[in-house]
């Protein structure tokens, strides 16, 4: 994205920092994640604006796609190694190679709409593994948790008024991309909190909105739009969650994945910009879906 934006690879570097040495060595495996194809990517996104992409990426330097999101030579490359990674982990999941996967790539995708890049987003990574899960695996109900500072509109857009697809989550609201809480479709249980709000009120709207939606809807498989942009300590957010919060918030999405998925998770980052909260956040996260509670006390 260029240089001091946010969305940098430092973030992944940070968050292999965090997961190095023998604590993790026997509880993850690591894949390094193939290209996705350009069948999985047309499932979501159309022809047209993948021409556009293509067309845009830049021999040198920086293409601007939106005012917050650029090509650089690699970046299209990028974006679809983080939609393969998302296809391959349903895959690695479905067939029960993996319990569950969390794909720590970049660049972001949930802001992704069907044909405009925006927010970082270039492909809606989460999207196209939904509908990998739909159109490849013929799964019948899929759940969609976005817990993303920002509301992940663009996978709203994809997905709204699909009855196979349930959508819940929590982002603040006003803030970008000001969206999330008007004309929902009822497949979109979208809680907006205000700037300022805990892990408390978000535990409290996570038990009363959005866990009882997931138990009545019994999907068979649960992605997570994974962003940690709402901790206390992250710079574009004002939200004030620490990192037993997004432990505590795994579990319970854990406890419904056994209790109607077989346990089936695949996770994707999407947000979280301030270094060392981000990796103590993904860890945190980690340890809900491996089922170690010993380090996050909720």
């Amino acid at each position: 994205m260029g240089h001091g934006h946010p969305e940098c690879p430092e973030r992944l570097l940070a968050i292999e920092s965090q997961l190095q040495g023998s604590e993790w060595d026997h509880r993850i495996v690591r894949k390094e994640p193939p290209l996705a194809e350009d069948v999985d990517v047309l499932r979501v996104h159309p022809q047209s604006y993948l021409d556009r992409l293509h067309a845009a990426v830049p021999a040198r330097g920086y293409a601007a796609l939106d005012p917050d999101t650029c090509l650089n030579p690699s970046s299209l490359r990028a974006a679809y190694r983080a939609a393969g990674a998302a296809v391959a982990a349903t895959d690695a999941v479905i067939s029960g190679e993996a319990t569950n996967a969390f794909c720590g790539t970049r660049p972001p995708g949930h802001h992704a709409r069907i044909d405009t890049s925006m927010g970082f987003c270039i492909f809606n990574n989460v999207g196209i593994a939904v509908r990998h899960a739909l159109e490849v695996h013929g799964l019948e109900r899929v759940a969609i948790v976005d817990f993303d500072v920002h509301h992940g509109n663009g996978t709203e857009e994809i997905f709204a008024g699909d009855d196979q697809v349930l959508m819940v989550g929590s982002f603040q609201h006003p803030f970008y991309p000001y969206s999330g809480t008007r004309n929902r479709a009822s497949n979109m249980i979208n809680v907006p909190l205000p700037a300022g709000a805990d892990g408390q009120v978000m535990r409290e709207a996570a038990e009363q909105i959005w866990l009882p939606a997931l138990e009545a809807f019994q999907p068979q498989m649960i992605f997570i739009s994974a962003g940690f942009d709402a901790h206390e300590d992250d710079p574009l957010g004002q939200m004030c969650w620490a990192d037993e919060d997004y432990h505590w918030l795994t579990q319970r999405i854990m406890e419904v994945a056994q209790r109607h998925a077989r346990g089936r998770i695949v996770s994707c980052l999407e947000g979280g910009y301030d270094l060392a909260a981000l990796a103590r956040s993904v860890a945190a996260h980690l340890d809900g879906l491996t089922g170690d509670s010993s380090t996050h006390p909720d």
